[in-house]
């Protein structure tokens, strides 16, 4: 069956008919409602600025490979599929800055 995109919609919907104060009275109610906060699933979350002087983070760092190489503009390590060439310089540039 074809359909008519350009024709307008009717959705049968008294909604519409509604005057912008009941409308308006309706979010008002929607707004004022009360927030089911869960306390227990945000008690374990550290907020920014947390001291964290006491803590050890422990990360493997892993050193260039034969396949990689750092571009001189952003300064990330990005696969050699994403060299697009080298700048005045002849320092190699990623895709992502040489655009």
């Amino acid at each position: 069956m074809a359909t008519d995109y350009d024709a307008p919609r009717n959705t049968n919907d008294e909604s519409s008919d509604d005057s912008i104060e009941e409308l308006k009275g309706r979010r008002d109610d929607k707004a004022g409602s009360t927030i089911d906060v869960d306390t227990e699933a945000v008690e374990g979350i550290e907020l920014p600025g947390a001291d964290l002087s006491g803590e050890e983070l422990t990360v493997r760092v892993v050193p260039i490979q034969q396949d990689e190489f750092t571009c001189m503009t952003c300064f990330l390590v990005h696969h050699r599929t994403q060299l697009a060439g080298e700048d005045k310089n002849g320092q190699p540039i990623c895709v992502d800055c040489a655009s």
